[in-house]
Formats: C-alpha cells, sequence, structure tokens
C-alpha cells in the first residue's frame, strides 16, 4: 500500500492508483460497525469521500448521453450529471453493502503508465466465483480518475447509455432527466 492519502500521490502508477483506492474502500467497509450493519447512509458517506472525487463525472455523463450532450443546455448538463452521480451512488453504495470478506487482486498491468488513457483490470474475490472489475482511466494533471467500470464483462457506460437512449428518444433530454429524478427519490433501481 502506498504511504500517504490518495490525493497526495504525485502521478502514481495507475495500477497502484486503483490498489490504493481498493484496500482504502475495503478497509473502511471491514472497519465501520455501521457500514458492516447496511446503514446505507454511512455508506453513501463513505462513497462521497473516498470513491467520488477520484472520478469524472462530466466524462461519464458526456459518454451515456451520447450525441444529445452537444445539444444540451448548461443547465441540462448540470441536471444530467447531478441525476447520474446520485444514481451511481446510490447503485454503488446498494453493491457495497454485500461486501464482506472480499479482496481485490489486481492483474499484470499490461498498458503504459506513461499513457494518458488506461485499463487496470482486476478481481473481486472472497464470493463463490471471482468477480471481473476493470477501471478505466484517464490522467487528470497528475493524478487518475476513473471514467468508466467494467463489472463481469460489461462497462457501465455502455449500459447506461443503452437505457438513456431509450428515455431520450422518448422524451428527450429533459424526459431523461425527470425519469433520472423520479427513480433517485423512490429509490427503485437505475
Amino acid at each position: 500500500m502506498l504511504a500517504g492519502p490518495l490525493h497526495a500521490q504525485s502521478a502514481a502508477a495507475p495500477d497502484a492508483f486503483v490498489r490504493q483506492l481498493s484496500d482504502e474502500v475495503l478497509d473502511a467497509l471491514k472497519n465501520d460497525k455501521a457500514v458492516q450493519g447496511g446503514d446505507v447512509a454511512r455508506i453513501r458517506t463513505l462513497v462521497d469521500a473516498k470513491v467520488l472525487p477520484h472520478v469524472n463525472f462530466q466524462r461519464m455523463t458526456a459518454a451515456v448521453v451520447g450525441r444529445s450532450w452537444r445539444t444540451a443546455t448548461p443547465e441540462q448538463k448540470q441536471r444530467l450529471q447531478e441525476e447520474f452521480k446520485t444514481l451511481l451512488v446510490r447503485t454503488y453504495a446498494g453493491a457495497l453493502t454485500q461486501v464482506k470478506n472480499q479482496s481485490v487482486a489486481l492483474k499484470p498491468f499490461r498498458g503504459n503508465a506513461a499513457d494518458q488513457e488506461v485499463v487496470v483490470r482486476s478481481e473481486v474475490r472472497g464470493g463463490s466465483e471471482p468477480i471481473q472489475l476493470d477501471y478505466r482511466l484517464e490522467k487528470a494533471g497528475d493524478a487518475w480518475k476513473i471514467y468508466d467500470v467494467n463489472v463481469a464483462g460489461v462497462w457501465m457506460v455502455d449500459q447506461y447509455k443503452n437505457s438513456f437512449a431509450q428515455e431520450i428518444a422518448s422524451g428527450g433530454l429533459d424526459g431523461l432527466i425527470s425519469k433520472l429524478a423520479e427513480r433517485n427519490k423512490s429509490g427503485g433501481k437505475g
């Protein structure tokens, strides 16, 4: 594990970034009694503190919205990012309630750490079968930011892009924003 918090790391290798982020999140999950008890509000606080600072939500949201992003007003872009972030935090927090004794094993990094965009591959172990968990990262200054995640062979951006395209086709961007806001308020699945 690297010394110091992630935000203090200067140009760490992308696989070292993923290792440290994974370790910090798993350690927090294992050491917080409220989290272990399934306190979703506490888990969301953990996600806000540990994960969100390392995600490029603008890029992720633009990718899932597709061509419509270019014609969206600044207000629509802002609302889309807020609602999509809420959806992802809720989904991620829900998944973290299932974490018990899992660990993350990095696969050998095959990219070039000097590249501006890389994929870091890993597996979550400790359940019945290992789960593939890969990250698409971009270099942002002297840090790495996550802009897509692959869980068990499905890239998150692709998954949401398909469902969002249907919402945009039927109700436009405002329809998508309303649908996301409704889901987020009701706590329903994304």
